[in-house]
């Protein structure tokens, strides 16, 4: 059985984690959706349905909420998969997008280069999103905008992006929301091992990862209705060892995790707001598909997910709408008493303390 060098270690860390920056391309489309147990009169079922083809949106009723995205700019990232399951559930959808993707990605909509993805689980209704607010989430202000980002030419024509401005915007544009995503992270020297990472490395890792979900609710917080929830996206190497998932982003998403229960406490008393952290296992998609392909040989997400597969509780592939149904269930009422919690979407891997398919373990199952 293939096993996972660093290489590959570092493939998996980047398909679980977007850009504050650039949004991930880390997640594969599916048609994966959860629904409610069906019993049919004398044992007689309807003709057989893919176990794709399910939706838990049917039994949770979110219309009249409405959700702001940080880190939507294509449709293939955990915001999307999230903002998917929430409309469908009758969301009203706005997101934060990174400035200088924010015509790209507009186009694209207007384009309907997105139709295909945006189909929501009646297979005919797409996906609005109803506004898109240009967001930038290293800064908080306007002050904390360096020279040489206000002038260049990728966020020419845009203004108002920060952190808190957007929270403006957003509060005058709805008045409350109900529902706010944090899908954003950035490592500039991620493939370095934290030995030889950069003072400046390491905090940039921090700020864009770790920080701006706190900035969000700061800013936020005041005007998400009372029930509201806050969810963010982190990964495994917050606690356990990932060989080359480095510049400071274990530490980041460490600092997400040991936040989501400080800020449990202190939103959950200032606001009745719940703030939980969702941390997923490797995905198939386009992108990762294509990383380190080469003629003859597995890609290195191939290699990832097999050794998920060969190693996990549950050898099944991981999809992105596993996320999304996971995220609304964690941003609807049937979750009223779960706060600070850190959820698992990674078919149990994290849970394992041996690799199955090592050498070292021949012979030992019989």
């Amino acid at each position: 059985a293939p096993r996972l060098t660093s290489s590959v270690l570092a493939v998996l860390a980047f398909s679980t984690t977007c850009s504050a920056f650039a949004p991930s391309v880390s997640l594969g489309r599916s048609t994966f959706r959860a629904t409610p147990t069906k019993t049919y009169v004398n044992n007689i079922t309807p003709p057989a349905r893919s176990s794709t083809s399910l939706s838990m949106a049917k039994s949770i009723d979110l219309t009249g909420k409405v959700a702001f995205i940080a880190g939507v700019a294509d449709s293939t990232g955990y915001g999307w998969a999230i903002a998917k399951g929430l409309a469908d559930a009758g969301a009203t959808i706005i997101v934060g997008t990174w400035p200088p993707v924010l015509k790209i990605f507009q186009a694209g909509l207007k384009k309907g280069s997105f139709d295909e993805d945006s189909i929501l689980s009646d297979g005919v209704t797409k996906m609005s999103i109803e506004k898109i607010y240009p967001l930038d989430a290293v800064f908080d202000t306007p002050e904390d905008i360096p020279e040489e980002i206000s002038s260049n030419k990728r966020y020419k024509g845009l203004d108002g992006y920060t952190i808190a401005e957007v929270a403006k915007e957003v509060e005058k544009d709805y008045g409350k929301i109900d529902i706010l995503v944090h899908s954003l992270a950035n490592g500039p020297e991620v493939t370095k091992p934290l030995l030889e990472t950069s003072r400046r490395g390491y905090l940039a890792a921090s700020s864009a990862s770790a920080y701006s979900a706190v900035s969000l609710l700061q800013k936020f917080g005041p005007f998400i209705n009372e029930g509201g929830a806050f969810l963010s996206l982190t990964y495994i190497a917050s606690e356990k060892v990932i060989p080359g998932y480095g510049g400071g982003m274990s530490s980041a998403k460490a600092q997400l995790e040991s936040d989501t229960r400080t800020l449990a406490y202190e939103a959950g008393r200032k606001y009745g707001i719940r703030v939980n952290t969702i941390s997923a296992g490797p995905l198939k998609s386009r992108a990762a598909q294509a990383i380190g392909k080469e003629p003859g040989r597995k890609t290195f997400i191939e290699y990832a997910i097999d050794y998920s597969k060969a190693n996990a509780p549950l050898a099944q592939d991981l999809y992105s709408d596993d996320v999304g149904n996971s995220a609304l269930f964690l941003l609807s009422p049937m979750s009223r008493s779960v706060t600070g919690v850190t959820l698992y979407v990674d078919n149990g891997l994290n849970c394992m303390g041996m690799a199955l398919d090592s050498a070292a373990m021949d012979g030992s199952r019989g």
